[in-house]
């Protein structure tokens, strides 16, 4: 995966965010006003930024390249 750190993070976009910590992966929208984090996968819970506690957005995600 290819990170941007240099992108501001807007609603739409794909994003690495630490949270408490430890890296993660989601789309950062904005719902009723307020950002949250969502998952791409139905059964993870959209994360609301204001509620998190410790989160940071690392950087903006550009890129993936697939084989590993």
């Amino acid at each position: 995966m290819i990170v941007d750190r240099s992108l501001e993070p807007r609603p739409g976009r794909i994003v690495v965010a630490v949270l408490d910590g430890a890296f993660t992966l989601k789309r950062l929208a904005r719902h009723r006003g307020r950002l949250r984090l969502e998952a791409a996968h139905p059964a993870y819970p959209p994360l609301e930024l204001e509620a998190c506690g410790d989160v940071q957005i690392w950087g903006v995600a550009v890129h993936v390249i697939h084989p590993l």
